[in-house]
């Protein structure tokens, strides 16, 4: 993708997604301000998860005001020459977070005609601005018992996305929460503008130390990046699944989440952050790092402050 201008990248995470939804937090909590800073810090672009609920009333007809404010945050991105993943963190139906509560996605055809409708409408509004604008279908599919139903759902939604988006960059992953070994399990692309998506918080003992949400995480240990251990060709082996499928297939990869919780310590994180930037750059993976600002993982948080400048580097 970095041709495309989405090479290195920060997600806006907490902003339209994963939070209360109240016209404070959409409003306020990611500002021109907060663009101008990723600019800075050598980004190309930002990824931006939208819950449908941002776009869609609760019988699926649409919010134009959530469209709007989507809108003007691509003005911001391309006042500072900033490009933008819109990525559909939740669906109606399904969450990759089961506290959301949103199930019968895979299983149900009218949540899936919604979710063809809701993209039908993203396209509308933003296939025009396929030089900067890319579409990711759904975060993090989790069960790989339904593979089959995603890989057939991404057949259907693709071709109706192309009516009003012939051009736009369409970012696929697959189960596990995008793990880069469940690539292969992904069909080949509908065509040359679809990109293989994966996330990585490897190894989570490190990344999501003390983590109150991840079951098998004793949240009174904490790690040393010494303590984890990494041989210098993880992440050369981690990603190997995913970088052969994509050279199978001639296509474009990118990591559209990666990063270190806010219990590891700043010299730790930036120590993560190398080797696995070492690896982006080796392969030349497009990635963008989770995240701006606080939800646990935030680049722009004050405990950062003495590590930033060179933290920024490796993005």
């Amino acid at each position: 993708m970095k041709k495309y201008g989405f090479y290195r990248g920060v997600n806006l995470g907490g902003w339209m997604s994963q939070c209360d939804y109240s016209q404070e937090r959409l409003e306020h909590f990611i500002e021109k301000k907060d663009i101008a800073a990723i600019a800075s810090w050598g980004a190309d672009h930002v990824r931006i998860p939208v819950d449908y609920n941002v776009l869609e009333n609760e019988d699926g007809t649409f919010k134009q005001d959530g469209f709007a404010r989507i809108e003007k945050a691509i003005g911001w991105c391309r006042e500072y020459g900033l490009n933008a993943v819109i990525d559909l963190h939740k669906t109606a139906g399904y969450s990759f977070d089961v506290g959301e509560k949103e199930a019968g996605f895979f299983e149900n055809e009218k949540y899936q005609e919604r979710f063809y409708h809701l993209w039908e409408e993203i396209a509308r509004h933003f296939g025009g601005m396929s030089k900067h604008v890319a579409f990711e279908l759904l975060n993090e599919v989790t069960d790989p018992s339904v593979i089959a139903t995603w890989n057939g759902i991404v057949r259907n939604v693709i071709p109706r996305i192309r009516v009003f988006a012939p051009d736009t960059l369409i970012l696929v992953g697959s189960y596990h929460n995008n793990a880069p070994d469940a690539v292969p399990a992904l069909d080949a692309p509908y065509d040359e503008k679809v990109v293989y998506n994966f996330h990585c918080y490897d190894p989570l003992v490190f990344t999501h130390q003390h983590a109150y949400w991840v079951s098998h995480i004793d949240v009174n240990h904490d790690m040393s990046f010494e303590q984890a251990n990494l041989p210098a060709d993880y992440f050369d082996k981690l990603f190997a699944p995913a970088l052969e499928t994509a050279k199978k297939y001639g296509a474009m990869l990118y990591c559209g989440e990666y990063g270190v919780i806010d219990k590891a310590t700043p010299e730790d994180t930036v120590k993560w952050y190398k080797q696995i930037h070492d690896t982006f750059e080796k392969y030349g993976i497009s990635r963008s790092a989770w995240s701006y600002k606080e939800m646990d993982f935030g680049l722009s948080d004050a405990r950062l402050d003495g590590v930033r400048d060179e933290l920024v580097k490796l993005l």
